[in-house]
């Protein structure tokens, strides 16, 4: 089975996370950062990193997303930024997967530094 690897966001800063930057759209996310999709059940977890949000995007037409440093880094390995889908509009059409393109497109206004405790994890594709 292909699964998805990543970080999923502290459950109890997620909640602090919400209130800082509350949702614009109704579909709330807010779960992971994700490194590599499309592993094989053999691909090992990501280790434990220093991570913090360095942005945040919102196109105005129903998707909004943070940028994520990684270790210092906001590049992934596949030439898009981290992040975590904040919120979204389903209802419209929109889809997490968007926010990559809105990142590395659009970019993102930047924030204050906020650091973010990220916890290895895996998640079906």
């Amino acid at each position: 089975m292909q699964r998805v690897i990543g970080w999923k966001l502290d459950r109890g800063e997620r909640k602090a996370l919400l209130r800082r930057f509350p949702p614009r759209y109704p579909d709330v996310d807010a779960d992971h950062v994700t490194l590599r999709g499309w592993c094989e059940p053999e691909e090992p977890l990501p280790p434990e990193v220093r991570a913090e949000i360095v942005g945040r995007a919102d196109d105005g037409g129903g998707l909004e997303a943070l940028a994520v440093a990684v270790d210092g880094a906001t590049a992934r390995p596949d030439g898009s930024v981290f992040h975590i889908t904040w919120s979204l509009d389903g209802s419209a059409g929109r889809r997490a997967p968007e926010s990559n393109a809105l990142l590395v497109e659009r970019g993102w206004t930047p924030v204050e530094p906020i650091p973010l405790r990220l916890i290895p994890a895996e998640w079906p594709y």
